[in-house]
């Protein structure tokens, strides 16, 4: 039960090519931003989206199998994290940033690699 503590789900579409890299020390590492819509009609019966981005970050053979399979506009499903973490930029001003650390994906995109991966 400790793991449901801290957990995320999201179901959306990545939004710029998923960035890969292998950082010093070998650790791979993939980064992107997620879309999700949310569709509703407002008082005058006109449709809105709403549409929120996401930072997510996944890390190792996870981060891998990410930056292979995913590209702009997959539909993806990603379970993780939510992580929370500050810096000091160089005007010396405290930025906050949130991001989703996936431990699980599907991509959703018919015609694309589907499936499940840890």
């Amino acid at each position: 039960m400790n793991h449901l503590k801290n957990s995320v789900q999201l179901i959306g579409n990545v939004g710029k090519a998923p960035e890969f890299r292998q950082l010093e020390g070998g650790r791979m590492m993939t980064r992107f931003s997620l879309a999700t819509n949310e569709s509703y009609r407002n008082g005058r019966g006109q449709e809105i989206t709403d549409t929120q981005w996401h930072s997510v970050v996944a890390w190792g053979k996870l981060a891998e199998n990410m930056g292979k399979m995913l590209r702009k506009g997959s539909a993806v499903v990603i379970r993780g994290k939510l992580q929370h973490s500050s810096y000091e930029n160089a005007e010396g001003l405290r930025r906050y940033v949130s991001q989703v650390v996936v431990n699980e994906f599907m991509v959703l995109n018919k015609g694309d690699r589907e499936g499940s991966i840890p």
